[in-house]
């Protein structure tokens, strides 16, 4: 059955969700379980979409909670406006937890079931990109370099290029011209989650490629006698990160398509990227009157090419969906030697021929070209911003190379070393991936309050606040609080989970979650965690009112400790 992690924006429960559906088991080194084969379907029936919708970690936190809730043990008095949220029909079958600390007196402001173990969803993603930010610090940036093998004789390479994939999330791709790296409410990641409502940043997702053949031209290389192979060896594979990270990574390892509505009865208009000779598009999209539905699919065949087929109302937004890109390291070849082409500089390999194997060694000396990533505090942001899921996985995979190893469950000690540092009760934190989607991944309301506080105590401190969704603002935040007195007020990752309940037709919202800082005012911020585990839905517009009814905890939180009448102390 199709499981999603991820954060949660309005949207139809229609499209699939492909790459978010999984399965899992909670092992991992030593002792290690191995999680089931996981499979991942291209379309599915709504529940499956809808869990994998909920996967848009960021937007929402997880709702839900036990009735009568201010009553259990573990608890304190709740304001009574967050309590009849928790008092919903909705709710009566799940689990609360909250917890809101003073981070400078360590004082507890308010607290429900603050030492139970709730399932995390995306806030899982605060784990690893805080460990990665404190151990590759904010500045850090990645280089990518393009090395030339054999002689260069006048503007003549007698030999080949290779292109060492090193980790970058974006490859340029996302690059704005002021350096930042740009991003959408609904991150084209999740355009089949979310169908309808994701789009796409303007960037050419082939910029970095294309800086790199300029750079190679420039050298004075005007031709290249052998081939062209991509060095991907930085990590191995890892099937138990399923989002499957690769060390060369272009537009997310995702081809786009986007569809533009005609005339009812006429063949909608389409567009795609990144277009190579390696891939081609098969489109059979129909415009159908106004008000009628919209189902798009996209499928991609042995041979490369991308079947694109469904209806389009002719009231329709643009609407995007993607494919996934199965071969990363061949894509880039192909991709690459495109863009030489394009700056000058021909190359004997045809691009759609078979890649040729990296070198025995891995390349050093000086490259010929090189491609320098944004700071990591922007590839933190991208992450913490969208729920970016493949780039949470990838850091697991590269603190594994930070240690020294090919194998990405070794960055895992990396993320209990930063969990010990700043005082996690490992008792109350158990984590099985980068990005909170598998049965593995389980925190208590306590376990985020160290992270939270050691952050406040760095000169990092505002970029990784800021890094965060701000409530009626930015990142899978921006919609929710538009109107609220809390709007900017509070910095939270988000995260849900949810699965399909094939007994009813419903989805079953195992988690949604938020957890970050609340602006009380006078450069103060507390730390606050809620999480709601297991409500049963209907309907994506009860999907999207659990996402509003946490936003809206969020913001009586922040309203108390504003006022500075706070419900409940200890």
């Amino acid at each position: 059955m199709a499981r999603y992690a991820g954060h949660g924006l309005p949207g139809g429960p229609r499209g699939s969700g492909a790459r978010a559906g999984r399965e899992g088991a909670p092992g991992r080194h030593s002792a290690r379980v191995r999680r089931p084969v996981r499979t991942r379907a291209r379309r599915e029936t709504w529940p499956r979409g809808l869990a994998a919708w909920l996967c848009l970690c960021s937007l929402a936190l997880l709702t839900g909670a036990c009735t009568g809730a201010s009553a259990g043990a573990g608890s304190e008095r709740i304001d009574p406006r967050i309590q009849k949220i928790m008092d919903k029909p909705v709710y009566r079958h799940g689990q609360f937890g909250l917890l809101v600390v003073d981070p400078v007196s360590g004082r507890t402001v308010t607290s429900l079931n603050p030492e139970r173990l709730f399932v995390p969803g995306s806030t899982t993603k605060l784990f690893t990109v805080s460990t990665a930010w404190d151990v590759f610090g904010g500045d850090h940036r990645i280089t990518t370099p393009v090395y030339a093998q054999g002689q260069v004789h006048g503007d003549t390479l007698d030999g080949s290029l290779v292109l060492v994939g090193s980790g970058d999330l974006t490859m340029g791709g996302r690059t704005r011209p002021n350096g930042t790296l740009d991003y959408r409410p609904v991150d084209h990641t999740y355009a089949d989650a979310v169908p309808g409502h994701a789009t796409l940043t303007p960037e050419n997702p082939l910029a970095g490629l294309h800086s790199l053949a300029e750079q190679v031209r420039a050298r004075g290389i005007r031709h290249v006698t052998g081939d062209v192979s991509v060095d991907d060896r930085l990590f191995a594979p890892d099937p138990d990160l399923t989002t499957n990270p690769t060390p060369i990574i272009i537009n997310d390892n995702l081809i786009d398509i986007l569809s533009t509505p005609t005339q009812p009865g006429r063949k909608a208009s389409f567009t795609w990227r990144p277009q190579t000779a390696r891939n081609s598009v098969s489109y059979d999209v129909t415009t159908v009157p106004a008000g009628k539905p919209t189902a798009i699919t996209a499928t991609t065949g042995a041979d490369g090419v991308i079947k694109v087929t469904g209806t389009l109302a002719a009231d329709a937004a643009p609407w995007l969906v993607t494919a996934p890109i199965t071969a990363p390291a061949p894509f880039a070849r192909s991709a690459f030697i495109e863009a030489l082409e394009r700056a000058g500089v021909t190359v004997d390999a045809p691009a759609t021929g078979p890649a040729p194997a990296p070198p025995a060694r891995t390349p050093t000396g000086d490259p010929v070209a090189k491609l320098v990533s944004a700071p990591f505090s922007q590839q933190a942001t991208l992450i913490l911003k969208v729920s970016h899921n493949l780039g949470a996985d990838l850091q697991v995979c590269m603190l594994a190379v930070r240690r020294g190893s090919r194998n990405c469950e070794d960055g895992f000690a990396a993320i209990k070393a930063f969990n010990t540092k700043v005082g996690v009760d490992p008792a109350q934190a158990s984590q099985a991936d980068g990005e909170g989607g598998v049965p593995g991944d389980a925190f208590t309301p306590r376990a985020y309050m160290p992270l939270l506080k050691y952050w406040t105590t760095t000169p990092q401190a505002a970029r990784f606040r800021e890094a965060l969704p701000v409530l009626g603002t930015s990142g899978d935040l921006a919609l929710f609080g538009t109107d609220s007195l809390a709007k900017g007020k509070v910095f939270a990752k988000t995260g849900t989970r949810a699965v399909g309940n094939s007994l009813t037709g419903q989805a079953l919202v195992n988690s949604r979650a938020m957890a970050g800082y609340l602006d009380i005012g006078g450069g103060r911020h507390q730390l606050f965690a809620v999480v709601f585990n297991d409500a049963m839905v209907a309907s994506a517009d009860a999907i999207l009112s659990i996402a509003a009814d946490i936003a809206q905890i969020s913001a009586l939180l922040q309203q108390d400790g504003a006022r500075g009448a706070t419900p409940a102390s200890s």
